[in-house]
């Protein structure tokens, strides 16, 4: 199974200012059931948080934007839908994915934001995502940050 990380730090203050209620669930990668409340305005990451513990990158990548902004740790490029597939399956073919919680999520118009931390490899990793969508269209990845967790103090 490919083993790839996905650090993506997208302005935790925006998400603060947001004000919006903090929800976590877990997703196991070995079990990939989603425990997340029914349908609502978050339901556009179910599909994406179920990838990430599963460190399917191949499935993930239909999220993305045809061009998206990506950080693995503190390595950042604008990169095509094809390159930013790459680096995510680089990242999980050296860090096995074992789950993925999410720890904010909140929304604005027409964008979602997602925090959440990916047990991969033995590590912790803050995983950011930003997607949004203009007008009926699925929402699509923007910005993917993934970032060494440090500890809490």
């Amino acid at each position: 199974m490919n083993k790839l990380l996905h650090t993506f730090t997208v302005v935790a203050a925006l998400l603060v200012s947001l004000g919006a209620g903090a929800q976590s669930f877990l997703i196991s990668n070995t079990n990939a059931r989603t425990q997340q409340p029914q349908g609502g305005e978050f339901s556009v990451f179910s599909s994406i948080t179920k990838y990430l513990a599963a460190g399917d990158e191949a499935s993930l990548s239909t999220w993305f934007a045809d061009n998206l902004d990506v950080t693995v740790l503190s390595t950042s490029r604008n990169c095509s839908k094809k390159q930013a597939r790459e680096i995510l399956r680089n990242f999980f073919s050296s860090n096995t994915p074992r789950s993925f919680e999410v720890t904010h999520k909140a929304s604005e118009a027409n964008k979602k934001y997602l925090i959440g931390q990916l047990n991969a490899g033995g590590e912790l990793f803050q995983v950011t995502i930003y997607a949004t969508s203009s007008g009926q269209e699925t929402y699509k990845i923007q910005q993917l940050n993934i970032s060494r967790q440090t500890a809490a103090y």
